[in-house]
Formats: structure tokens, C-alpha cells, sequence
């Protein structure tokens, strides 16, 4: 199976690991795992201050931060994973990347905001439901 992990970094991204750990039967190296984070863009202002190195930067960082904890998991468990990124709105990218690379399922935390901040807000799980017509597996 083709999986595309969505990670952003934050303690659901630790969930999706705790999830993976504790269901061997499910999640085990017979699968092609992508390892996928999306960066929101720098304000085009902050962008022109800060030039075009420094938000080169800024990208790798938030990157290696957001991937790392998953790498962590990949190499202890013993699993080979490849690692992509995007800049942009995260569940337009997700769903892009994700019918793009024909994978089988995308699996992403749900940061449980209530009914309220959704409303105004708006979920990326939602989003990335309603862009992708790849199965999702939401982990909260």
C-alpha cells in the first residue's frame, strides 16, 4: 500500500506515531511510505525584508522541525520512507500531492478545533475531504 503521511510537527503528529506503534498489525515495512509536510508561505513582505536566503532558511527549518519526529520513528523501526514538501495552503497541497502520487491512503492528525473555530477557520481535514479522492485515515 502507498501511504502518505501529512505531518505538521505538532503533538498530532506524535499521535499518528503512537498510533503506528501500537497497531503492528496495520503498519509495518510491506508498505511505501511518503512522509509529506506543507510550509504556509512567509508574507510577501516578510519575504522582501527578509530576503530570498533567509526564507530559503526558514523553509528548511520548518521542514526538518515538522519531519523530524517521524523520521525518528522510520529509522527505529526499521522502515525506508521518502520525504517531500510543498509551500502553500496545506490542504490544497495535501490533496494535490496526494492524487498526484496515486497513493492508496493519507493519513493526518485532526487538531479537534470545536465547531466554532472550524466554522471560521475552517479544518484542513475537511478541506483535504472535500478536495481528495484518496481515502483519508484521521487520527485525533
Amino acid at each position: 500500500m502507498k501511504i502518505l503521511l501529512a505531518v505538521d510537527g505538532s503533538p498530532y503528529t506524535q499521535r499518528i506515531i503512537d498510533c503506528m506503534h501500537r497497531h503492528p498489525e496495520v503498519w509495518n515495512a510491506g508498505h511505501l511510505y511518503t512522509v509529506f509536510h506543507v510550509a504556509m508561505p512567509v508574507p510577501p513582505r516578510a519575504a522582501a525584508f527578509a530576503g530570498p536566503e533567509m526564507v530559503k532558511g526558514f523553509y528548511a527549518d520548518d521542514v526538518k522541525v515538522a519531519t523530524q519526529p517521524m523520521r525518528t520513528f522510520m529509522l527505529q523501526q526499521g522502515w525506508e520512507a521518502s520525504y517531500a514538501s510543498r509551500v502553500g495552503h496545506p490542504a490544497e497541497e495535501i490533496a494535490k500531492f496526494a492524487e498526484a502520487g496515486k497513493f492508496d491512503l493519507v493519513v493526518m492528525g485532526s487538531h479537534g478545533h470545536g465547531a466554532l473555530t472550524s466554522a471560521v477557520m475552517g479544518s484542513a481535514v475537511a478541506k483535504v475531504l472535500a478536495r481528495c479522492a484518496v481515502p483519508l485515515l484521521i487520527v485525533r
